[in-house]
């Protein structure tokens, strides 16, 4: 039986999260290198990944900031390349990109439907394209792990676009699993219940968070640190290398409560 240490290892591996300028995407990437990978850390503000790089680089991590948006196919593709230059191919992808809106439904405009579907969905879509199709060029096959939401279903209040984006995206990650198993490229998804985080918390009012854990078994809302082990779970393709077009729910029980 392999050593449980090498089976979590990401030693070799090298890693990008998109999105990983946000709190959730921070966590990512300090807990990918953490377990050895070298990091990409790509999102909109150059300030927040540089900042981020500093940190990491002071605790002896591999890290490589690159500024991008995530929308934009070019520079998904000039991404990558300048990772490869760097780092080298990526073998493990994560899809955290996220923003999220309270607007009622029938006062979204559809400017702010098509922000919401762009960041959220667009994105993952388009990394997928890119990244994907250079995993399966390599021949070495990898891991992509989009970040899904308690509110893909059944929906929830207040979020109705965040909830059709993140429903896309669980639907996107079975297809793609089909898609690319021949390849050896695994494609999973994790679904947070309720982490506070930047695109949350203009929602969570004191009421709705009594709400919130008035369904939760476990009664708290969640740490980002406490995704940490399932992201590496996913990321390894000792531990999880035959796992593919699983939705993993990390919510303290939220979503098996009924009545």
């Amino acid at each position: 039986m392999q050593n449980i240490g090498e089976m979590f290892s990401l030693e070799g591996k090298i890693a990008a999260v998109i999105g990983g300028t946000g709190v959730l995407g921070g966590e990512f990437c300090r807990a990918l290198a953490g377990a050895g990978a070298a990091v990409a850390i790509l999102g909109r503000s150059e300030a927040r990944a540089q900042a981020l790089a500093e940190e990491m680089r002071a605790a002896g991590q591999t890290c490589f900031p690159v500024p991008l948006d995530a929308t934009n196919k070019e520079q998904l593709v000039g991404a990558y390349e300048s990772i490869e230059n760097v780092l080298g191919d990526v073998d493990i992808l994560v899809n955290a990109s996220g923003v999220n809106s309270t607007t009622p439904f029938l006062e979204i405009e559809e400017a702010e439907w098509q922000q919401i579907l762009d960041t959220n969905l667009r994105t993952t879509f388009l990394a997928c394209q890119v990244f994907g199709e250079k995993m399966i060029d390599t021949g070495r096959g990898g891991s992509i792990i989009n970040i899904s939401s308690a509110s893909s279903g059944p929906p929830l209040s207040k979020v109705f676009v965040y909830g059709v984006s993140k429903a896309g995206l669980n639907n996107l990650t079975q297809y793609l699993a089909r898609e690319f198993a021949p390849y050896g490229v695994r494609v999973n998804a994790i679904a947070p219940g309720f982490f506070p985080a930047e695109q949350n918390r203009k929602i969570l009012s004191r009421d709705r968070v009594d709400a919130i854990l008035g369904h939760t078994p476990m009664k708290r809302l969640g740490n980002p640190s406490e995704l940490a082990g399932t992201l590496i779970w996913l990321a390894s393709e000792h531990a999880s290398g035959f796992v593919t077009g699983a939705i993993v729910r990390v919510d303290g029980g939220f979503s098996a409560m009924t009545i």
